[in-house]
């Protein structure tokens, strides 16, 4: 089974461009280092409907609301997947000692609050 770090934060709209550009160089990095896929996704659907006639078991609340969104800002979802958390854990200490993540993260021009992103460790139960 795999391991998965999955993150998900609040960025401005008019943002999108410089989150993008900056996650896709810490990608590239996360990569080089050994993670087995790294993906950064936009809200596209923000607000899906379930059938109207679905359980309410089935009910489902926005990712708008899981973020804490503001007026003018989207979702992104992010997650990179490991082999295993040992494994995570070894990529990650060699991403956070890459010269290159300073570049590609740099604190004071952050396209969005690094304090409102929620962040967890996942082990996989299902993975096909």
């Amino acid at each position: 089974m795999s391991y998965v770090d999955g993150f998900v934060l609040p960025v401005p709209e008019g943002k999108i461009s410089a989150y993008r550009e900056m996650a896709g160089k810490a990608g590239k990095i996360w990569m080089e280092h050994g993670a087995l896929s790294y993906k950064e996704c936009v809200l596209e659907d923000a607000e899906p409907k379930m059938p109207e006639d679905a359980p309410e078991t089935c009910k489902v609340n926005p990712f708008r609301d899981l973020a804490r969104t503001k007026a003018g800002e989207t979702v992104v979802f992010a997650f990179i997947v490991y082999k295993s958390r040992a494994h995570r854990d070894e990529v990650n200490e060699k991403v956070m000692a890459d010269p290159r993540m300073q570049e590609a993260c740099d604190i004071n021009n952050m396209p969005f609050d690094p304090s409102r992103m929620t962040y967890g460790g996942f082990e996989a139960i299902v993975d096909l």
